[in-house]
């Protein structure tokens, strides 16, 4: 079968998500899918990267699933931001429970009593740990895979706990590097946005979030980052002395990315053939495809084979199966192999290969024997470069800078405009259709914008800030 255009977004998405073997959706409950093999490897090979930024100054631990309505309800502006979207346990059984128990819409009632256990001094801070975990929300709008989900089955959080709000502020600039480092990592650009007051996660100082812009004009929240301030510290006792004999409540800061990664790394490279995969995250990297013909079959295969030797270091797979050449194209390019090499008779008597790349349509020979480690990585970060130019370039296309309110229901894509911090002038550009993500943190270096000028709405003095409709 062939994909829907992706000029047709959603339609796409849905069957890519299928037919590439990401996700089976046909799970009997609503907000709830099946991780397939090949997606569920798409899952560990990006999600070892996440790993392995966190480890450099974070714990990985583990915390349970089942919060205690008594914990859950003790931070107030917290709780009431997920009243809504809450899984309640109400019986062991047949029995029922004493005190009510929450499947986790998020981590922090979790923690946070712990937290105040571990932390006794000065000694003990800074607190860094992070976990992988799966949350749980009941989501009333329109569900899809990836995207909008009951069941977040890989949500990574950290949370940090430091002796003071300036602290804990230098390490929010540290978790946005840590992002930013993961997303050039996929080749996916974002932009880095704080969250207007009435938009911040509940029970922060203030939510800076990185949003990504999908082909179909709408923003995707792929990461944020949360100054807690004391907020959660003086709900939850979590003190500590200091050199002085005092004690004083902590600061902290929380920060998560969701498998809304992996929506964004479909959507933003895929095409109409299927997947277009940065080469570290591809569960196929390369792929080596016999061209046979009666009576030569054997000088193909050779070649073939020494070929998938000599890059066993790869993920690499020599597919000899049955079907036609150009079945096993459209087979790999669905799943959005980035490097394939062919190999017929005449290639194998010459001692070339023909080689191509995903995101490429043209194909060249390349001598056997100058085919190492050294040029498959060389390829690799060609190809990288070549996917972030690109989405780069689509997505300065899907951003509009005006001037004037009028101008802002008509654009299919990111509204940026100059606002000031006022409430009011913020609620009045969001009476145009979009919402309002809030200022740009840093601009991108994919958009050239005046960092600042006058307020759209009152001529005040205003920062660039980005309006859209969202996921």
């Amino acid at each position: 079968m062939t994909l829907p255009s992706k000029e047709n977004f959603s339609k796409w998405y849905n069957e890519v998500i299928q037919v590439a073997e990401i996700m089976d959706i046909r799970y009997p409950v609503k907000g709830l899918y099946v991780w397939y093999p090949f997606g569920f490897k798409i899952r560990q090979l990006v999600y070892s990267k996440l790993r392995e930024i966190m480890d450099r100054e974070h714990d990985e631990v583990y915390f349970p699933a089942l919060i205690p309505e008594t914990e859950l309800g003790k931070e107030g502006e917290h709780i009431k931001g997920f009243e809504d979207e809450v899984y309640w346990i109400t019986h062991g059984g047949l029995t029922p429970l004493d005190v009510k128990l929450a499947l986790r819409p998020t981590s922090e009632t979790a923690m946070y009593p712990m937290f105040r256990l571990w932390v006794r001094n000065h000694a003990d801070l800074p607190l860094k740990v992070y976990q992988v975990v799966n949350t749980f929300r009941y989501e009333t709008k329109h569900t899809r895979p990836l995207i909008r989900l009951r069941e977040i089955t890989s949500f990574k959080e950290a949370h940090t706990v430091h002796k003071d709000f300036e602290e804990a502020a230098e390490h929010v600039k540290k978790a946005i590097g840590f992002y930013k480092e993961f997303y050039d990592f996929l080749a996916i650009p974002y932009m880095v946005i704080r969250r207007p007051e009435w938009d911040k996660f509940p029970g922060a100082a203030y939510t800076i979030a990185f949003d990504t812009i999908m082909p179909d004009g709408r923003t995707l929240q792929i990461g944020t980052v949360h100054h807690l301030a004391d907020n959660f510290a003086k709900t939850f006792e979590i003190k500590y002395e200091a050199p002085n004999g005092e004690h004083y409540y902590a600061h902290q800061t929380c920060y998560g990315i969701s498998e809304r990664c992996i929506a964004a790394l479909i959507s933003v490279h895929g095409d109409d053939q299927g997947l277009v995969l940065p080469f570290e995250v591809a569960p196929v990297q390369i792929v080596i495809i016999p061209i046979l013909y009666k009576g030569k079959e054997e000088a193909v295969m050779e070649a073939c084979r020494k070929l998938a030797e000599r890059l066993k270091e790869f993920r690499v797979v020599l597919d000899d199966g049955e079907e036609r050449p150009g079945a096993k194209y459209y087979k790999w390019e669905l799943k959005g192999v980035p490097i394939r090499f062919e190999i017929g008779p005449r290639d194998a008597e010459k001692g070339v290969a023909v080689a191509s790349f995903r995101d490429e349509k043209k194909k060249f020979e390349v001598p056997l024997d100058s085919i190492n480690e050294e040029l498959i990585l060389k390829w690799a970060e060609e190809l990288k470069q070549r996917l972030r130019g690109a989405a780069a370039e689509r997505m300065a296309e899907r951003v509009k800078f005006v001037e004037t309110p009028d101008e802002i229901e008509e654009w299919n894509g990111v509204v940026a405009l100059h606002l000031c911090s006022n409430e009011d002038c913020g609620h009045q550009v969001e009476e145009y259709g979009k919402s309002l993500l809030g200022w740009f943190e840093e601009l991108p270096d994919w958009l050239d914008l005046e960092p600042s000028g006058k307020c759209i709405v009152c001529g005040g003095e205003g920062r660039l800030a980005a309006l859209a409709r969202t996921y």
